[in-house]
C-alpha cells in the first residue's frame, strides 16, 4: 500500500465547524465500533488524568488492562494531544 500523509485528514478535522457536522464526518469515515473504541480511549484517558486507578477506569468504561495502558502511555509521555484536548474540555 502507497504511504498517504495525514495533511488532508487533518485538514478535513479542522474544517468542520459543528458537532453535527462532526458527528456527520465521523460516521462515514469510521466503523460504529472504532467509534465506540475511541470514546472509551478518550473516558479512559479522563479517568486517569483526574487521579482515577486502572481499576476504576476499567469499571467505568469497560477497557481492557491493555487499553487503560496505552492510554496512560500517551497521556503521560505521549505527544500531548490527550491533554490538549483534556484541558480544552473542561467545563
Amino acid at each position: 500500500m502507497r504511504e498517504i500523509p495525514p495533511g488532508r485528514l487533518y485538514e478535513a478535522l479542522l474544517s468542520l465547524r459543528t458537532d453535527e457536522e462532526c458527528r456527520a464526518f465521523l460516521e462515514d469515515l469510521l466503523t460504529p465500533g472504532e467509534i465506540e473504541a475511541f470514546v472509551q480511549r478518550l473516558e479512559v484517558a479522563r479517568l486517569l488524568a483526574r487521579g482515577s486507578t486502572y481499576e476504576a477506569a476499567a469499571e467505568q468504561t469497560g477497557a481492557s488492562a491493555t487499553t487503560i495502558s496505552r492510554v496512560r502511555r500517551a497521556l503521560y509521555r505521549g505527544a500531548g494531544g490527550y491533554r490538549l484536548v483534556l484541558g480544552r474540555m473542561r467545563e
